[in-house]
């Protein structure tokens, strides 16, 4: 940080900067068998669902010969 050109009247102003508390958060609470249990099934769900989304998904992306622009005329066009 930078220090302070200008003087301060008051001393806890300048050391408010530095200042640093000395009581300590109380400590984690350790999850339980179960709390860690659902986080690694919901974990599991969402990627099964993304990797079955992308393994759904992927034969509509990709392109087939059938799908050409002749092969895809209306049974209107037909009769004439």
């Amino acid at each position: 940080m930078f220090r302070r050109r200008e003087p301060v009247p008051f001393a806890f102003v300048a050391e408010a900067e530095r200042y640093r508390s000395n009581v300590t958060p109380p400590p984690r609470e350790r999850a339980s068998r179960s709390q860690i249990a659902g986080r690694a099934l919901v974990g599991l769900t969402v990627t099964a669902g993304l990797v079955g989304a992308l393994l759904f998904g992927m034969p509509s992306l990709q392109p087939s010969a059938q799908d050409t622009h002749q092969s895809q005329r209306s049974e209107a066009s037909e009769g004439r």
